[in-house]
């Protein structure tokens, strides 16, 4: 489509931010503005706005706009009833790829050396022991462990849902995701810790280039939600703090 707009900036609106196009409000899905309690998110999306397409009149698609899709997701499908998007990215934790390890002696030792420490954090931090075995055959996690990952998962704003419902499915991992969020990796140590197995393959056989264009891929959107992540912990309304 065209892009129909010269400017996009901030607006504020009370005690939230909205986002206008040479004056008119930016609005959702839904047909409502857009807006937002960080001034931190705010500016990123009129950020985005502002460099979709290049200049008036230029071909834009949302694909431009992959922060605002995001932010748009937790404003309008999250926020109202955050429970359904918590318990679905809660349920990785019943198969967490870091709890399955490889029965390559080797892989398995690569992988208990950078996993466990992680599964570590989770049992210590989030009160989440996971159980891990060999394989692919599943292991059944206890229950408390369970409620203490949907607890924490359920602890996120809108927008950390809608960035842990972006990340934990591209990672496989709601351990990851959740180290993210409390900022213990950052998405491009969450990402090589997802893909270990894959580049221990690539090793010992050489590369693949729709393996290596998948994982372009799934970095990118592991990135995206680590940013929105860190842009919703800002002071919200530009107070200091």
């Amino acid at each position: 489509m065209k892009r129909f707009w010269d400017r996009a900036e901030v607006a504020a609106e009370g005690d939230a931010f909205g986002i206008v196009l040479d004056g008119r409000p930016l609005r959702l899905p839904g047909g409502g503005s857009l807006r937002l309690p960080h001034r931190a998110v705010a500016d990123a999306v009129a950020a985005e706005w502002d460099a979709a397409g290049g200049a008036k009149g230029t071909e834009f698609t949302y694909d431009d706009v992959p922060l605002t899709r995001l932010v748009g997701t937790a404003v309008d499908r999250i926020a109202p009833d955050p429970a359904p998007s918590a318990e679905a990215i809660a349920k990785y934790g019943e198969a967490d790829l870091l709890c399955y390890r490889a029965e390559d002696r080797r892989l398995a030792a690569l992988e208990a050396e950078r996993w466990q420490p992680l599964l570590d954090w989770a049992a210590l931090h989030l009160d989440a022991p996971l159980l891990v075995t060999t394989g692919i055959g599943h292991v059944a996690q206890p229950e408390d462990s369970l409620r203490a990952i949907r607890a924490a998962v359920a602890a996120q704003d809108a927008f950390g849902i809608s960035a842990l419902g972006l990340a934990v499915p591209a990672l496989g991992s709601v351990v990851l995701g959740l180290a993210m969020a409390h900022g213990r990796l950052d998405a491009a140590e969450a990402h090589a810790l997802a893909s270990l197995d894959e580049t221990f393959q690539e090793e010992l056989w050489g590369t693949d280039s729709e393996a290596q264009a998948r994982r372009a891929r799934i970095g990118a959107d592991v990135a995206l939600a680590e940013r929105l992540m860190r842009l919703s912990r800002a002071v919200p309304h530009g107070r200091a703090a």
